[in-house]
């Protein structure tokens, strides 16, 4: 059982969602989706980043910022799974395809520092799934 599946059986106990396989599974799937746009949704705005040359902690502090604005207003049961999201999305086939692709653009853009510009990369795919899914958990509270 995958996490978005468990996810999905939590949200059918707590009565988020209808207690059918249908409900459930259209739920997992949703989640899935969000934390897969929102990845890469992260790394499009990375990329423009390093591309433009902004610095690392802009997008990163804006992220920050907006976990902390919508973690108070996110469903409780939601909460644990956006946050857990993060350091999933980001798992060991992620993390070394967008470190290279960082490295690789930020060492092909003349002034960029291609350690912290491949690694800004990797921090920020980690910070939007927890957004994204904390807007998905209240849009389906």
């Amino acid at each position: 059982m995958t996490i978005a599946d468990k996810a999905a059986m939590s949200a059918s106990l707590k009565h988020l969602i209808e207690p059918t396989a249908m409900a459930s599974s259209r739920y997992a799937l949703g989640l899935r989706l969000t934390v897969a746009i929102s990845v890469g949704l992260a790394i499009l705005i990375g990329v423009l980043r390093i591309i433009k040359g902004w610095p690392v902690y802009y997008p990163v502090f804006c992220a920050y910022g907006g976990i902390a604005l919508i973690t108070p207003f996110a469903p409780k049961d939601i909460i644990g799974i956006a946050y857990d999201s993060g350091g999933i999305a980001t798992s060991t086939i992620t993390v070394p395809l967008v470190t290279a692709l960082g490295v690789g653009l930020a060492s092909a853009i003349k002034g960029r520092n291609p350690i912290s510009d491949g690694f800004g990369l990797v921090v920020f795919a980690s910070l939007m799934p927890m957004i994204f899914v904390m807007i998905y958990g209240m849009a389906y509270a």
